[in-house]
């Protein structure tokens, strides 16, 4: 018998992954229980994100002349941004939605944020099998770096999402209003990375400031997609707008890891100091 806010925190999660496993069959089910779709709006509502986002800045700002193979650009990284927005939504709900089975049985509570980014996850996947066979057919050709960088940048975002889920999931639970907090934030998200534009950008609008814009975990796991998905779609004689920032790999990726494990830690630690009290309050 362990009291609720006893337990390991995350540790837990791991002790008990075949009911991590099981939560994450039910939110998928429960999401798609009565859709003719299914699983297929997966692919739908990134598609149609990125259309919006393609003519729109693409098309009618005239962006991809001076990107080349724009549309990679575009898509490498909202497919990112989805899973990131997706993860840190429904894991701030995930306490709250789940009070009927808070309220009857003890189980570790941090495992119903956990599973909401591994729904995410399994959502993820597609649109990047998506993106990978847009990139095969612009000839494709990434190094075996880049492609561990790239899984970098996903573990990056997860570990950034499940502590941010974490710390929202319990506020959630005592302020409602949580909720709208991180519906704003994932509104700035998309704009706060180079999604939607290059980096360069930001770096000749902010001049010795651009240091700031690079301390956001986003921007980096961002940039890192680019320069392995979209920048080995480019021919020799293609101009890579600003190439790749410096020390992207040596300096801001073990930085963005930095903060985003410290992130991890202060999410836990007020999760579980809240968690005590869930049943109670919900």
């Amino acid at each position: 018998m362990i009291r609720p806010g006893q337990g390991r925190g995350l540790l837990d999660v791991y002790e008990h992954r075949f009911l991590l496993k099981l939560l994450v069959r039910k939110e998928i089910k429960v999401r798609y229980r009565g859709s003719v779709l299914g699983l297929l709006w997966s692919y739908v509502k990134p598609l149609m994100q990125f259309l919006i986002y393609f003519v729109a800045l693409g098309i009618f700002l005239n962006l991809q002349r001076g990107t080349p193979n724009y549309a990679i650009y575009l898509f490498a990284g909202i497919v990112l941004v989805n899973f990131f927005t997706e993860s840190l939504g429904n894991a701030t709900r995930s306490i709250v939605d789940n009070r009927d089975l808070i309220r009857k049985i003890y189980l570790p509570r941090e495992l119903f944020p956990v599973a909401t980014v591994w729904v995410s996850a399994a959502h993820f996947l597609p649109q990047l099998i998506v993106l990978v066979g847009a990139c095969l057919i612009s000839g494709w050709t990434p190094s075996l770096m880049q492609l561990g960088a790239s899984l970098l940048a996903f573990f990056l975002v997860s570990i950034l999402a499940t502590g941010l889920g974490l710390l929202f999931s319990a506020a959630n639970v005592y302020f409602r209003d949580s909720e709208n907090i991180v519906d704003m934030i994932l509104m700035v998200v998309t704009w706060a990375s180079p999604v939607l534009y290059v980096w360069t950008m930001v770096r000749d609008a902010m001049g010795p400031w651009y240091w700031v814009y690079q301390l956001n975990p986003m921007t980096v796991a961002v940039e890192i997609f680019h320069w392995t998905f979209w920048q080995p779609t480019l021919k020799s004689d293609q101009l890579v707008p600003g190439g790749t920032p410096p020390d992207l790999i040596i300096l801001w990726l073990p930085i963005s890891f930095g903060i985003s494990i410290v992130v991890l830690f202060l999410g836990q630690l007020a999760f579980r100091r809240s968690a005590v009290h869930f049943a109670q309050e919900l």
